[in-house]
């Protein structure tokens, strides 16, 4: 049974949930507007291969809010401060979207504090690369949306493909993701250069790509595999970019076999 619970770590509050496994250690990095609730359904499936913990990014569900720093660079700091205090250890960081990103950048800012990476669908959007495919409005819309009480029904048209749980537990929890910090993830999606980082990443990782989505082809894979060679490449083939939510028994043949 999953358990909730606040640690501080980077100076703010952070709240995690924990499903608890036999295996090595997870941290779960959700994306832009995804909290930790959202996914249980995963974590769940998850833990009979890792003892998964699944974070609520600063911003988002029942961590720190507020006036916060939300760049890139904050969040993967309190992944670090989470990996060193948190008394997780040095955990597999899995990392969705966003997630994703961040995870690239907490392990260049600590490359010891982490054990691997599972990278699902990160943006390769950046300084002088095509915009992220998805628009703001999109985010924004269904935000305010949620802020003034919403159905899961009225969900349903931003995520036509969701099922009746997964639209309602949106519309309940979607609340929590401050505007401002969900614009500046947005916006840091073309102006951080996380190929940067790539190159300085030693420790294993294995991209998880989403077939049926925009956000990585084939020439995004060439560029990431040549950045950093030993990374490892799974395609789920028919998912969408929020790949469990289409495919997941294709994401967990992507991601539970993952080794550090």
């Amino acid at each position: 049974m999953a358990k909730g619970y606040h640690v501080r770590a980077n100076g703010i509050r952070q709240h995690l949930l924990h499903f608890p496994g036999q295996g090595p250690t997870m941290l779960l990095v959700p994306g832009i507007t995804s909290p930790a609730v959202t996914w249980g359904f995963v974590a769940e499936r998850l833990a009979a291969a890792f003892d998964v913990h699944v974070l609520d990014v600063r911003g988002r569900g029942l961590s720190e809010a507020g006036n916060l720093d939300y760049s890139l660079d904050a969040m993967a700091a309190d992944v670090v401060a989470l990996a060193t205090t948190a008394g997780i250890g040095r955990p597999i960081v899995l990392g969705h979207s966003m997630g994703a990103r961040t995870a690239i950048r907490a392990a260049r800012q600590a490359p010891d504090a982490l054990s691997g990476l599972i990278l699902l669908d990160p943006p390769v959007s950046g300084p002088g690369r095509r915009a992220y495919p998805s628009a703001w409005n999109w985010y924004e819309d269904s935000i305010l949306m949620a802020q003034k009480g919403c159905s899961g029904q009225d969900m349903r048209r931003f995520c036509p493909s969701w099922t009746d749980e997964q639209n309602a537990l949106r519309a309940e929890w979607l609340h929590t993701c401050q505007l401002d910090a969900i614009r500046t993830a947005y916006d840091g999606f073309h102006t951080d250069d996380v190929h940067a980082d790539l190159p300085h990443l030693n420790l294993p990782m294995r991209l998880v790509v989403a077939g049926g989505a925009a956000v990585i082809g084939k020439e995004d894979i060439d560029e990431i595999r040549a950045l950093a060679p030993t990374i490892e490449v799974r395609i789920v083939e028919k998912a969408g970019h929020m790949i469990p939510w289409d495919d997941l028994e294709g994401f967990l043949a992507a991601t539970m076999n993952f080794l550090p």
